[in-house]
């Protein structure tokens, strides 16, 4: 799954990674190290421009909120639970089957944050034979330093008791898209701990390698069984993840250090 993650690169550096023709300079784009659910987040899409007089989609960086809200949703209230999206089924859900074919994204990250319980701790407590135990955080992140780009969703919901011309009278909502998590060795693994991306957690986020961006974005490929290719897992072994400090697991927890690479578990956590 994806319940977490870090975005830090700044506008100019997205619009020179994605070709980005069109972003808003007032809007505050500011670094997010501790990316949650409902939270206002940056996305590249490919769409033409309100009111423009050329119809041509324009790729854009645009705020989205976490948390995807169908267009026939009688409230939003659903949408914190809409976070992720399954590759296997997101084109026949019908709360994103629609989004799929016409309205997708690239969520940019510097990598995600899971958090890891060892199986037989895990057991016990499933079996109620334990207390909740204290889990560790990894951080999950291209091995090369490059941008995580994850495939999204984005769906538009009108909110009927506003006025159209008011600020929230429409909202535009996002998911990420999920899939099978890595069992082949990570790129660069931590000292001890979890070998494989499978090991911290059975879902990660989709990552889109460069050579499908494009193709990703594009709003004019619909079909189904096209797209669908499109969801294919990225080259194994391009990942690596390290522990990180247990600041994390709270939301109002927000700066670079999170990001901070630790020897090892701390202590009191598993792994």
């Amino acid at each position: 799954m994806c319940g977490r993650y870090a975005s830090s690169r700044r506008p100019e550096d997205l619009a020179g990674i994605f070709e980005i023709e069109k972003w808003e300079p007032e809007e505050a784009y500011e670094a997010d190290f501790n990316v949650a659910p409902t939270k206002e987040v940056y996305a590249v899409l490919d769409r033409p421009v309100k009111d423009a007089e050329d119809p041509r989609p324009v790729r854009q960086l645009r705020k989205l909120k976490w948390g995807l809200v169908p267009s026939w949703s009688k409230t939003p209230e659903g949408g914190a639970r809409m976070i992720n999206a399954r590759a296997e089924t997101v084109h026949e859900k019908p709360s994103f089957r629609k989004a799929f074919t016409t309205r997708r994204c690239i969520l940019p990250a510097d990598g995600y944050y899971e958090w890891v319980t060892a199986p037989a701790e895990r057991d016990l407590e499933v079996e109620g034979k334990k207390k909740r135990p204290r889990k560790q955080p990894y951080f999950v992140t291209p091995a090369d330093g490059s941008v995580f780009a994850m495939a999204g969703i984005y769906e538009f919901w009108h909110d009927r008791t506003l006025p159209d011309e008011h600020p929230l009278a429409w909202w535009v909502t996002c998911s990420v898209i999920t899939t099978e998590a890595e069992t082949a060795p990570l790129g660069v693994a931590p000292k001890e701990g979890p070998g494989s991306l499978a090991d911290i957690h059975p879902r990660m986020p989709l990552m889109l390698t460069p050579d499908r961006w494009d193709d990703w974005l594009d709003p004019a490929r619909t079909d189904v069984d096209d797209l669908r290719s499109l969801l294919a897992p990225p080259p194994e072994g391009l990942m690596r993840a390290y522990p990180v400090s247990t600041a994390v697991s709270n939301v109002r927890n927000n700066g670079a250090e999170l990001l901070k690479e630790l020897e090892g578990p701390e202590e009191g956590t598993l792994f």
